[in-house]
């Protein structure tokens, strides 16, 4: 038999509740689910050590979206490589993944893709901002909350300073931490923390990004976004990056400024002795194969580690492009990176950036 509780953090005391029943009731197998990620995971912690199991349950992967519409089969592996037989339809399927991916009701319900935005404004998003988090933190002031998550969404993958943030929107500095706490919380949006180019944190971090957990709430808000539209470059990073939210990897962003000279790159992974192991710049352009300045910031980064594993997105071209004594560039398209990732990350929160492409 199967015990299911949906929305248990609404139950006072619901860890203790739930630990006695569990000890009482051997035979049945409990599933307790809820929004608030972060609450629920702590009282798990705290008072059912060796009884809970915690899952957390990202929104859907490129992979899961193809997998869920029997359309997988537009990547295929052979001969240990991975092929796209149809690169025109993957990019559409993608484009379809930032407007409507991430949630199972999309793919499903022809209500819900009729008005997606009503769907993920009313009913995700409302939810969890004027509901979970005032009942379960205490927060007051939903609307100004409401009005920082909105100016967050319209700069998904944009670096932020907190300073400015704070002076924008006349929030004080200690409420703005504590709203993105409760916002990175609710799992509605990930901060990713800056190194320099000497794979360095800051101590006192100035800025950071923050991502949307999932690019289609951007189009609940403002609207669907088109294959050409200025905002796609940071809804497609936004998409990227979250493929890694299966992953227990720790992924960073690198900026850095040495004299005149700046850079930066996207994601990069650091190894236990906190050294780059491979790094992504995520483009919807097939800009950095045919300009140097479009790669030059990997470059950069791939001459002072040697053995970087470096991959640049592309629109539309795939290639290894050697970078003289650098090391090997690889290029391929970002549907497809997305695809590769979510396909691994949901086998084993543990793979670590490894594959050949065809």
């Amino acid at each position: 038999a199967f015990l299911l509780l949906d929305e248990i953090q609404y139950l006072k005391d619901w860890e203790r509740h739930l630990k006695i029943f569990v000890d009482d009731h051997p035979e049945i197998k409990c599933v307790a689910s809820g929004s608030a990620a972060a609450a629920l995971r702590r009282q798990s912690m705290e008072s059912g050590a060796g009884r809970f199991t915690d899952f957390l349950l990202p929104p859907l992967t490129f992979h899961e979206h193809l997998e869920l519409q029997g359309l997988q089969g537009i990547v295929t592996q052979r001969n240990d490589a991975w092929h796209c037989g149809d690169l025109p339809e993957l990019n559409a399927r993608f484009l379809e993944y930032l407007n409507l991916g991430g949630y199972p009701e999309a793919l499903f319900s022809e209500p819900v893709r009729q008005d997606m935005g009503r769907y993920l404004q009313h009913d995700i998003i409302d939810k969890v901002l004027l509901r979970d988090l005032p009942s379960l933190y205490g927060i007051q002031d939903v609307q100004e909350l409401n009005h920082l998550f909105t100016v967050l969404a319209l700069n998904t993958a944009q670096e932020i300073s907190p300073a400015t943030l704070s002076g924008q929107s006349g929030i004080t500095a200690p409420t703005l931490r504590r709203y993105l706490q409760f916002l990175e919380a609710a799992f509605l949006i990930k901060i990713v923390h800056r190194i320099d180019h000497n794979a360095k944190r800051f101590k006192k971090p100035r800025e950071f990004k923050v991502y949307l957990t999932n690019a289609s709430m951007y189009a609940a808000l403002f609207g669907p976004i088109a294959a050409d539209d200025q905002h796609i470059g940071s809804l497609v990073e936004t998409a990227v990056f979250a493929q890694w939210f299966h992953s227990r990897l720790n992924l960073h962003y690198a900026r850095w400024k040495s004299g005149r000279k700046s850079g930066e790159v996207d994601i990069v992974r650091l190894d236990r002795q906190q050294q780059p192991k491979w790094c992504v710049e995520v483009k919807w352009s097939d800009s950095a194969i045919d300009s140097w300045d479009k790669r030059r910031s990997l470059q950069t980064l791939m001459r002072k580690y040697r053995g970087l594993q470096a991959t640049c997105t592309t629109r539309t071209r795939t290639d290894r492009m050697p970078m003289a004594q650098d090391g090997i560039l690889h290029c391929l398209p970002t549907a497809l990176y997305c695809y590769l990732v979510g396909y691994h990350v949901a086998r084993d929160p543990q793979w670590d950036h490894t594959w050949a492409v065809a």
